[in-house]
């Protein structure tokens, strides 16, 4: 009833018809994903339509299925090393975009480093329907050749980025990092988190553990967290899979690697950990982070992550205990809000 209210102070008078664009699907371990999937439900939950369409590459061709009232539409991609997502026939990707966008009042596309989500970005676009862009911008690519091959693809979204009717940031850092490289301004919109989250409460203040949870990629530095952990005496948890898993098992043999976990009991890890650890490089928004500040789990972080939660922040390793961290049912609101500034004539 609330959210119809609020539709009707805004103008729309009924339910909004939502296409997300997605770089994976709901069993990609990703933090991209992770914040699709979870708007996707949030939006569903208060009645509005919502169709999410996600690069798949383990179909050999379109797939359609329902994730809870959310309808899934999985295309067919190549990523190799689990990056990049380029869309398989990228002609009838084009049409078939066209197509679910006129059924739609919004298009929200998600993270400008998937060919995929970019592609179907720009056909939204030409197709005439109202895009919003969250760019998940991490200022570039994360190894050398994707450095290199930012050189080219900067260009292509740079013509989205100047296409859309919005782009949303999660965080302050990642807003300016956006408008210093492409000259567009973007409204900062931190993601939620699970209801389940205000669930539970840190006991972990006698833990003899630090927990690392998250994609495993370089530039995350999970080898650093290790360190950090170490120097106070604790075992590393990590919980997570990526390209990177091979290399840390071998050099961090003190170590607990577990792969994602069922989400009971991955909160559960969480908030008995004595510290919660992310030591990355380059991030957007960490959800990882903000689960254990929800639950009042402190976090040792690196500069870039800890200016997320903590503007100012400098340290090579910052302790952070508080931040404003909401549900997600408190994040829809200002969407809808941005989603509405857009709307079609």
């Amino acid at each position: 009833m609330l959210d119809i209210m609020y539709l009707t102070w805004l103008g729309w008078g009924c339910w909004v018809r939502v296409l997300l664009v997605s770089p994976g699907g709901p069993g990609r371990v990703g933090g991209v994903e992770y914040v699709v999937y979870s708007l996707a439900r949030a939006l569903a939950g208060v009645g509005h339509r919502v169709v999410v369409l996600a690069g798949e590459p383990g179909v050999g061709g379109l797939r359609v299925l329902d994730l809870g009232g959310v309808e899934v539409h999985l295309w067919p991609v190549w990523s190799p090393g689990g990056a990049y997502h380029i869309p398989r026939r990228l002609g009838e990707l084009r049409r078939y975009v066209a197509r679910l966008a006129a059924e739609t009042d919004v298009v929200h596309v998600h993270s400008v480093h998937a060919v995929f989500s970019v592609e179907a970005g720009v056909a939204a676009s030409e197709a005439g329907a109202p895009v919003v862009l969250s760019p998940h911008y991490h200022g570039g690519g994360h190894t050398p050749l994707r450095e290199a091959l930012w050189t080219v693809w900067r260009r292509r979204v740079a013509g989205l980025a100047g296409a859309v009717g919005a782009v949303v940031a999660a965080s302050r850092p990642e807003a300016e990092r956006w408008e210093e490289d492409f000259g567009v301004g973007a409204v900062v919109v931190p993601h939620g988190v699970g209801d389940d989250v205000f669930l539970y409460r840190w006991r972990g203040a006698s833990s003899n553990y630090a927990i690392y949870a998250g994609r495993l990629e370089k530039y995350k530095r999970v080898d650093k967290a290790y360190e950090v952990a170490a120097a106070r005496g604790l075992r590393l948890v990590v919980v997570g899979d990526g390209p990177h898993l091979r290399a840390l098992r071998r050099r961090l043999r003190g170590a607990l690697f577990l792969p994602p976990q069922p989400r009971e009991r991955y909160l559960d890890l969480l908030s008995g950990a004595r510290y919660a650890i992310n030591m990355s490089t380059r991030e957007v928004y960490s959800i990882f982070v903000a689960e254990a500040l929800a639950m009042g789990v402190p976090a040792l972080l690196s500069r870039e992550v800890a200016e997320i939660y903590t503007p100012g922040a400098s340290g090579e390793v910052n302790e952070v205990t508080k931040a404003e961290v909401r549900p997600w049912s408190q994040v829809v609101p200002e969407v809808l809000a941005v989603y509405r500034g857009i709307e079609k004539p």
